[in-house]
């Protein structure tokens, strides 16, 4: 039977909690055939979450036909260990095959993975490392406000999941921009996989919401009527954002499994399972699905397919800065992110927004966030959420741009970044204050290991510009681009790079390409290849050398991620000029240097290479001081290059 969507009636009727209970029982056989054909999962831990999955589908604005419909509700599961509760609903509920789901659940190549997976039909966000998913229902509500949407956006969580530090953060985010329309529902069990939450790790789950400005609803979360009435009371709940709290039994509906955490992620014995099922009143037989699992191939769906919705924005012409100047990157970024703002402001115009971390003076985002407050977000010191909010917000049809430190949204949201990749989003990070060019703030906010952790991120490209008229081009360039992106500054102001005939190289009629190698300085004599902030260094060795008769080409790799896909034939030209020294303010050992060894080597180019970049934490100072310390100066380069070339 079908019950009408949009929680329009005060409560259930009796014929409507008998088919939800009904359904609910379907469900828990389904996960118990979901897990013991694929021998893992977390039936236990699932169990407890059933009945509210299958009251929330019932009932809220989502349905296959809605799926594209930007007006849809939102249901996010932040605790994707329950995948085949909530892939059993949504199958019930005719999102899919029912039988795919059963029968390809953890099947190597089929889109149901062992945790909520984006690829399938009616999931919003992948989920799997707890605590992600309200900050994913924020950003969510933040992109349809943009939109002038309201749909009601419900994020389902476990109790375990509330001892995460995002979880925090990203209720605070709900409660500052007033995202009343958010209601997180908890699946309060009591058991996690090491036990008894309340044994591992004592909290007040209720009091924690309520102090930081929620409201809060209990219920008995296996009372489909407790449960749809408390949702609909959520949803009528204009001045706060919502918790209900629903107290559930893990194994919930088995009598043996009830209350016993070893079932949280233990599938069941044979004899187990069929007692489960008799219990249930479901056939235990699993011939069929089995025999459908060992025939699959592969699913007729491509899970590497960039998701879609990137809009593109009008970004105009870029800003010059002349010979003799000395301007930061990361105010050339700025100032070329307040201008892409202001040509795209007002009717059907792409939507922009910044997500900052208590930085915009730093990170020079204040004059985008002084003309465009209402798409200004200011999240405060809560990188965590903050990644993961913005990379919500960007599946969303809003080009939304996380500004931030290195060391603090590159390394220290390394795995909230990690899941925006993997659930495709199209978030451009702003990463200022790269390297050893954080000077005196030492060593803790010298971000000296970013490219090697970008570059374990599959879908992310990354650009790092030599001078501020790169990196006006190159964040143009960048915020046209689907996909997740990373634009990489230092900290220091920079004097405009010049050609051989004292123009501006990246000035005038240059066009930023990804991947393209630009050569700055010809030469015989080897070659210096170096990325981002470090080529007017290089340069300046060149200089020098070049007064002692060494000539060696000096080339610009502002994307050095993009080498391994790289038939740059000006690089492979210079590699071959059998002398090659790589330069960087990057660890010597995953950077710049690792990468083009890596390039060599798999294209069997015969040469010689020295990596100079950074080999240790740095020290505290001026960064002209600090990279002279570091063995990073230009007096330093030239006497290793001198050495090497000569030979």
């Amino acid at each position: 039977m079908q019950i009408a969507k949009g929680f329009k009636e005060e409560e259930l009727s009796a014929e409507e909690i008998r088919h939800l209970r009904n359904l609910s029982r379907l469900v828990r056989g389904d996960v118990l055939r979901m897990t013991q054909l694929a021998g893992g999962g977390h039936p236990g831990g699932s169990f407890s979450s059933v009945d509210l999955f299958v009251t929330l589908l019932a009932s809220v604005n989502v349905s296959p036909e809605l799926r594209d419909n930007p007006r849809r509700d939102r249901v996010v599961v932040s605790h994707g260990h329950t995948a085949s509760a909530y892939y059993a609903t949504l199958g019930r509920f005719d999102f899919f095959d029912l039988d795919d789901a059963v029968s390809l659940f953890r099947k190597a190549g089929s889109i149901f993975g062992g945790h909520v997976e984006r690829t399938v039909p009616g999931v919003e966000w992948t989920t799997g490392c707890a605590g992600q998913g309200l900050a994913a229902g924020c950003g969510f509500a933040l992109a349809a406000r943009m939109k002038g949407l309201k749909p009601n956006v419900f994020v389902v969580m476990s109790d375990g999941e509330q001892q995460k530090g995002q979880v925090a953060e990203a209720r605070r985010v709900a409660k500052k921009y007033r995202l009343n329309g958010i209601t997180v529902l908890v699946d309060a069990n009591n058991a996690q996989y090491a036990g008894r939450t309340s044994d591992i790790l004592p909290q007040n789950v209720k009091y924690e919401y309520i102090a930081d400005g929620w409201d809060v609803i209990e219920i008995n979360g296996h009372d489909h009527n407790d449960v749809y009435k408390a949702l609909r009371r959520a949803i009528q709940i204009q001045s706060a954002p919502v918790l209900v709290l629903a107290h559930t039994v893990a194994g919930h509906g088995v009598s043996f499994m009830e209350n016993q955490t070893e079932y949280h992620s233990r599938c069941l014995s044979d004899e187990e399972y069929q007692e489960a099922m008799r219990e249930l009143r479901i056939d235990a037989d699993l011939a069929e699905s089995a025999d459908y699992r060992s025939a699959f191939d592969d699913f007729d769906l491509d899970v590497s397919e960039e998701a879609t919705g990137h809009p593109v924005p009008e970004v105009g012409g870029p800003f010059s800065y002349g010979a003799g100047e000395k301007v930061e990157n990361r105010s050339a970024v700025g100032r070329a992110l307040a201008d892409v703002a202001d040509r795209n402001r007002g009717g059907d115009r792409c939507p922009i927004a910044v997500v900052d971390c208590g930085l915009a003076a730093a990170v020079r985002t204040v004059e985008f966030a002084q003309k465009n407050r209402g798409a200004f977000f200011q999240l405060g010191l809560q990188e965590h959420a903050a990644a993961v909010v913005a990379g919500a917000m960007s599946v969303e049809g809003v080009l939304t741009i996380w500004a931030d430190y290195g060391a603090f949204g590159l390394s220290g949201a390394y795995d909230q970044l990690r899941m925006d990749d993997i659930n495709r989003t199209h978030l451009k990070v702003f990463a200022t204050h790269l390297g050893l060019d954080g000077g005196g703030d030492g060593r803790s906010h010298q971000c000296v290991d970013y490219l090697g952790l970008i570059s374990s991120l599959f879908g992310v490209r990354a650009i790092f510009p030599a001078d501020p008229n790169q990196a006006d081009r190159a964040f143009r360039f960048m915020v046209q681009q689907p996909g997740n992106w990373v634009l990489g500054v230092g900290r220091s102001p920079l004097s405009v790079v010049l050609g051989d005939a004292g123009e501006p190289f990246f000035g005038g009629e240059y066009e930023f390409a990804y991947g393209r190698s630009d050569l700055v300085r010809r030469g015989e004599h080897g070659v210096i290849l170096t990325t981002g902030e470090m080529l007017g260094r290089a340069v300046e060795a060149w200089d020098a050398l070049r007064g002692e008769g060494l000539e060696p080409a000096v080339l610009h790799v502002a994307c050095p991620k993009a080498l391994e896909e790289s038939e740059d034939p000006v690089l492979l030209q210079a590699l071959r000029k059998g002398r090659v020294v790589t330069y960087e303010d990057h660890s010597v050992h995953s950077g710049l240097g690792a990468q083009v060894a890596n390039y060599i080597a798999r294209r069997g180019i015969s040469c010689r290479l020295l990596k100079i970049g950074v080999e240790r934490y740095g020290c505290s100072g001026a960064p002209d001081e600090v990279y002279r310390a570091m063995g990073l100066g230009v007096e330093r380069l030239v006497e290793r290059a001198r050495k090497f070339l000569k030979r």
